[in-house]
């Protein structure tokens, strides 16, 4: 459904649309504001968001893959289960956002801020997540295999049963993190910091008492 009545282009105001199933793949909306925008099942694949003010915005399972969303402020947005493969993420603010079971495989989160985000279940497969910071935010069962980690800031994150195979935790600080029941077997830990963090449980790559510092 393509939407009626809005004009679509870079900052337009869009806050508060009804944009329910609507039509915007490839879209430029640079700088656009749609905050609390009502836009579950939109098609935002491709479209460009850089800038964008998407704070509150119910996102529910959108199409979001390959869309461009550098810097845009996401902070308390609803995208649960939405689709986000590819995209581009970098230095966006993600606080307190919802991503249960959202898929982000491939996608740029690097320099993201993911504080307190709920990102239970969800699949960041493969995805670029260095610098972020991830302070306690939930991963409970996410999947993050393969995923860039390094140096990311996870402090007091929920990381139990999430599936962190072959992941690369370089430098990152774990201190406080809770993970039993997490699967780190292949993942690289050297520099990491894991003080204080709940390991029982938890599946650690071979020698990983070496690779970690206090």
């Amino acid at each position: 459904m393509k939407p009626i009545g809005y004009k679509i282009e870079p900052g337009a105001n869009l806050s508060g649309a009804k944009l329910k199933d609507a039509n915007l793949s490839g879209a430029d909306l640079r700088g656009a504001a749609l905050r609390g925008a009502y836009m579950p099942y939109a098609d935002l694949s491709y479209a460009n968001l850089i800038d964008a003010d998407l704070r509150t915005a119910d996102l529910r399972t959108a199409d979001l893959n390959h869309a461009i969303l550098a810097r845009a402020n996401l902070s308390g947005t609803d995208l649960r289960g939405a689709d986000l493969i590819g995209a581009d993420l970098r230095g966006a603010d993600l606080i307190g956002a919802r991503l249960k079971r959202a898929t982000l495989n491939r996608a740029n989160l690097g320099g993201v801020d993911l504080t307190d985000a709920n990102l239970t279940r969800a699949n960041l497969t493969d995805a670029k997540l260095s610098p972020a910071n991830l302070s306690k935010t939930n991963l409970w069962g996410a999947i993050l295999a393969g995923a860039d980690l390094s140096k990311a800031g996870l402090f007091f994150a929920n990381l139990a049963r999430a599936d962190l195979r072959g992941a690369d935790l370089t430098d990152a600080d774990l201190s406080g993190v809770y993970m039993p029941g997490a699967d780190l077997s292949g993942a690289n830990l050297s520099g990491a910091k894991l003080k204080g963090a709940k390991l029982k449980g938890a599946i650690m790559p071979k020698g990983w008492e070496q690779m970690v510092r206090e």
